[in-house]
């Protein structure tokens, strides 16, 4: 009977399917759907949340055929688990092809979220055998994207008025060529506010310039680019200088990792690579991947300027003094994985050496940076392993510095029932391990001087509520910043979502117990910080609106309280497009500060912080001129209540109030 009634869905998604996919495929849905992914992902531990951003716009703007996605195509989207890929991937083989987006009904892994998402992504054609196009071809249907962005504030910063050798306008521009999933070209150009443009150190125009050509599924060739780049090899111990996830995000993707190379289009100007990386199949199942870079690096020297005391990536040059640490040093890297998958079995290892024209030297005075990596060259290697199942996850690296420290990184995801998930994640990273581009899982920003347990768990204990929660153990047997010795951490969150018809609530409460040095730094005291939201959301087709609570208190020795209430609304009209959003933040100090994600512009991510008393407001509307054409405008405003000025230093502004107005032209053609 079951089988039937598959056939039988599976017909009606199949014939009504052409009459309904129209409703996915608007040219930007995905911005608004991810907007509201991040309000359920949000974790304020989460890193390169705009690197994440950028990912999703580059694969938004590619959209291959799903029925001919392979398991690395799927594995970029960040909000699949391994299970859903693998649900999608046995489906496809199964009926050979999805007719209709109706049918992701029939993958019971997958959520709402999911089945809208996915078609932001991806196109539904009929299966055909993929052929490399000829460059004629490339060249004549490949699409051309020109985006201008500007931003103009409404105040005067100190340092522009004496100190900044710039205007105090931020602008770039971003252009785009790209055919399909093969072929990608592009350069970005950005200029920060107080930057000089075609003058001192920048005569070539904007202080930052990104270039890159990407090529992919040529043969045995999977992806290859040169120019700067980013890339993500194994649980990233070794290699991520990609984006990582954040605790609660990690369980929705029960810990998934994956390898990846994909230009850097992005103006963050730290981290990425530049050079050329590949990745080649020998043959079925057995992958190999290596890169080379070689690029300029800012950084702090010494006053003989005979060591690098200090690694900048803020990419500000806007004083004279940060113009002198501009490209003062090179950074030289290269290495590569091997990596073998077959019947669920994957096992893989990885190697990366680095080199730096002057030796690192840190301050180790302070104890905390006692074993910062010091030295002119570096290397590590590693091993990742795993087995994948219907039910079963395994992941795991484990890897080893030039010092012969040990970094370990294990997962474990278990399907107990259809609506019940449970995710264990073990980590030990020893105080003396340095990874230099090594990103991943943790509880700190770096892959040092911490060891953990994680647990975790998703039911669905009915179609319209789901729960999630996570408990994580941490112990740091070395001192770290304003810790002068071996310390604990708990961290715990319970989360709930209802939705039913447009209705949709969040509750979120999250505990960290942590320790810090007492006034006198003679002994640790206990540092206790609580965290809730509390939000009530209505969604039909033209309006979204949402009512949000966001509390916050943190004690050691005192109390630090605070709140922001938020109200959130967004409209659609055709070719015209708003979101506005008020709110009011009230909170003692910056111990009790606050997140909020924002709309903001395409290609860019807006999750401000507040503290003290205040209000924020901002519109931000989208106007469809064209298919070819569209406008972009935001304005917004916070005012404080509690100073007479705002920042300090060269950014300090002498009101009580901040304005910005953003536009954005973008052509496509």
């Amino acid at each position: 009977m079951k089988p039937l009634l598959t056939l039988f869905v599976w017909l009606c998604c199949s014939i009504t399917g052409a009459a309904q996919d129209s409703t996915f495929v608007h040219t930007d849905s995905w911005q608004e759907l991810v907007d509201a992914w991040y309000e359920d992902w949000e974790d304020e531990e989460t890193t390169n949340r705009a690197q994440l951003y950028e990912l999703l716009g580059e694969l938004a703007s590619q959209r291959p055929n799903l029925n001919n996605a392979t398991r690395e195509e799927l594995e970029q989207l960040p909000f699949l688990s391994e299970t859903q890929v693998a649900d999608l991937l046995e489906y496809l083989y199964k009926y050979k092809e999805m007719r209709s987006w109706n049918e992701l009904i029939l993958i019971p892994s997958l959520e709402e979220a999911q089945r809208q998402l996915l078609p932001c992504f991806f196109v539904l054609q009929p299966k055909a055998q993929p052929l490399f196009p000829s460059l004629k071809n490339i060249l004549r249907y490949g699409k051309h994207d020109l985006t201008l962005t500007g931003r103009l504030p409404f105040y005067r910063r100190q340092g522009d008025r004496d100190g900044y050798q710039g205007y105090p306008y931020r602008h770039s521009f971003r252009y785009t060529f790209q055919y399909g999933q093969r072929v990608k070209a592009g350069m970005i150009g950005a200029q920060d506010a107080g930057e000089p443009f075609f003058k001192s150190c920048n005569n070539k125009g904007y202080d930052f310039y990104s270039f890159y050509l990407y090529i992919g599924k040529l043969g045995r060739l999977k992806s290859a680019v040169v120019g700067r780049y980013r890339l993500r090899l194994g649980m990233g111990l070794v290699m991520n200088n990609d984006f990582s996830l954040g605790k609660l995000a990690t369980l929705q993707t029960f810990g998934r990792s994956s390898n990846s190379i994909r230009p850097h289009s992005s103006r963050m100007e730290s981290t990425y690579l530049q050079g050329g990386a590949a990745t080649l199949t020998l043959f079925r199942g057995l992958d190999v991947t290596a890169f080379v870079s070689h690029r300029q690096i800012d950084a702090t020297l010494d006053k003989e300027g005979k060591t690098i005391t200090t690694l900048l990536t803020s990419g500000y040059h806007r004083t004279e003094s940060e113009i002198r640490r501009k490209h003062n040093a090179t950074e030289t890297m290269t290495g590569g994985r091997i990596g073998f998958l077959h019947n669920g079995f994957h096992i893989g290892a990885t190697a990366v050496a680095s080199h730096y024209s002057l030796p690192l030297k840190p301050n180790t005075s302070q104890l905390y940076r006692r074993y910062y990596p010091s030295g002119s060259s570096f290397w590590n290697v590693s091993t990742d392993y795993g087995y994948q199942s219907r039910r079963l996850n395994i992941n795991g690296e484990t890897a080893i510095d030039q010092g012969h420290a040990l970094a370990t990184l294990n997962t474990l995801s278990f399907e107990l029932t259809p609506s019940l998930t449970l995710m264990a994640l073990q980590r030990f990273y020893s105080y003396r391990y340095n990874a230099l581009r090594g990103n991943s899982f943790s509880d700190g920003s770096t892959l040092r001087n911490e060891s953990g347990f994680y647990l975790g768990a998703q039911w669905y204990p009915s179609r319209q509520l789901q729960l999630q929660a996570y408990i994580d153990y941490v112990y740091s047997p070395w001192a770290k910043y304003q810790i002068s010795q071996a310390s604990r951490a708990w961290d715990q969150m319970l989360s709930a979502t209802w939705k039913r018809g447009p209705w949709k609530l969040l509750a979120r409460y999250r505990l960290r117990l942590r320790q810090r040095d007492n006034a006198d730094k003679t002994a640790l005291e206990p540092r206790t910080e609580h965290r809730a939201r509390l939000s009530l959301g209505y969604e039909n087709q033209r309006l979204t609106l949402r009512t949000q609570a966001d509390w916050a208190q943190t004690t050691q020795r005192q109390h630090s309280r605070g709140y922001m209430l938020s109200q959130h609304a967004a409209l659609s009209l055709g070719r015209l497009s708003m979101n506005g959003m008020f709110g009011y933040f009230h909170t003692d100090d910056y111990d009790s500060r606050l997140y909020v994600y924002e709309r903001n512009m395409q290609h860019e991510f807006f999750f401000p912080m507040y503290y003290g008393k205040g209000i924020r407001y901002s519109l931000w509307a989208r106007w469809e001129l064209s298919k070819h054409l569209w406008i972009t405008m935001k304005i917004g405003t916070t005012n404080y209540f509690d100073r007479s000025h705002i920042g300090s230093s060269y950014q300090q502004i002498n009101h009580s109030s901040q304005t910005d107005a953003d536009l954005q032209l973008r052509f496509r053609f």
